[in-house]
């Protein structure tokens, strides 16, 4: 085991994109461990837009990230040394280690073991487990599932389609049965939306006129929307519903950097078409986590859910991954290796 431990940790508040000089790589000593911890090595680090919510000083979910501390994202690792009952050495583990060597992880909920080091020693594929069985996979299993509630000859609308929550909410969709329209944002990702992932058409919200295109692809309306924007990509879609429509509200990713999430214009037709949006946390859902992760498991298996990463080498790159969600450079799950 290394003796020091390379940490990034928050200097400035940030203003817009990550800088390097809102952070700083810094050197540690690997953490001693109290009666109820363990040590868990990184493996690879989950990039996911809620980081970058964490930093600015406004409380959501979760406390936001202070300064001087580490920054918060998912993680999978390997525990090395333990004085918790829950965790054996050689057990594989999701958790909030953070941008972050080593990190230490306690018996509570944001830790949760994916491989017991003694009793299954198969290999687990970390990236498939961030990119469809962690919170990525469930966030989009319970958005659709219990809100969206696609059906056969429905159509769904997804944004930011070859993301890593909204590629797999799609494909969802798709094996209910519904005809699903991804949005993305070059043509290049819109290929992958539907040559990869599945979709039956896929909107350039950059180049096409997209009103024009909902109405083309949707001929008849918008059963269920699925947003991971916010903004004018959700008021165009608000004005395409369909009667009792369902609006999932996940992610509004255009206004993360800005800190600005101006209301939607266009909530009228929610009445109008006697339609329901509804936001919703996958934390408030942990207790049914295997419900979701063995659903989704049984489509991997099928063939029925595929998924891409986009893997940064190194917490060097820890501001290029993270930004990379914003420049639209990403498809799929973004994932750090340290």
């Amino acid at each position: 085991m290394d003796a020091v431990n390379h940490q990034v940790v928050l200097r400035s508040r940030p203003q817009g994109l990550l800088t390097a000089v809102d952070v700083e790589l810094v050197e540690t000593p690997v953490p001693e461990l109290d009666d109820g911890e363990a040590l868990v090595r990184t493996e690879l680090i989950g990039i996911d837009p809620a980081v970058r919510t964490w930093l600015d000083d406004q409380r959501g979910y979760l406390p936001p990230v202070q300064l001087g501390e580490v920054i918060r994202a998912a993680t999978i690792g390997e525990v090395v040394s333990t004085r918790c009952d829950a965790y054996g050495v050689g057990d594989v583990v999701t958790s909030l280690g953070g941008f972050s060597n080593y990190s230490v992880a306690r018996d509570d909920l944001f830790t949760t073991v994916v491989r017991r080091g003694s009793d299954h020693p198969e290999e687990v594929d970390r990236e498939e487990l961030l990119a469809v069985f962690g919170s990525t996979g469930a966030t989009a299993y319970f958005g659709m599932h219990d809100i969206g509630r696609p059906g056969p000859g429905e159509t769904v609308v997804v944004s930011a389609a070859a993301g890593a929550t909204g590629s797999i909410a799609g494909q969802l969709a798709k094996h209910a049965g519904a005809r699903v329209v991804g949005i993305a944002g070059s043509d290049e990702k819109c290929s992958v939306v539907t040559g990869e992932f599945g979709f039956d058409a896929c909107i350039n919200h950059r180049t096409d006129d997209l009103d024009a295109a909902l109405r083309e692809h949707c001929p008849g309306r918008v059963d269920v929307y699925f947003d991971n924007v916010g903004g004018p990509i959700l008021d165009a879609v608000l004005g395409r519903l369909a009667m009792n429509a369902r609006v999932v509200l996940c992610g509004v990713i255009s206004s993360y950097v800005t800190g600005e999430h101006p209301g939607p214009a266009n909530w009228v037709q929610l009445l109008a078409r006697r339609a329901r949006m509804e936001g919703f946390n996958t934390m408030d859902k942990w207790d049914r986590y295997e419900e979701a992760t063995t659903e989704l498991r049984r489509l991997c298996d099928a063939g029925a859910i595929h998924f891409r990463t986009h893997v940064f080498e190194g917490l060097d790159r820890a501001v290029a991954a993270l930004n990379a969600l914003f420049e639209g450079t990403n498809v799929g799950k973004t994932l750090l290796r340290p």
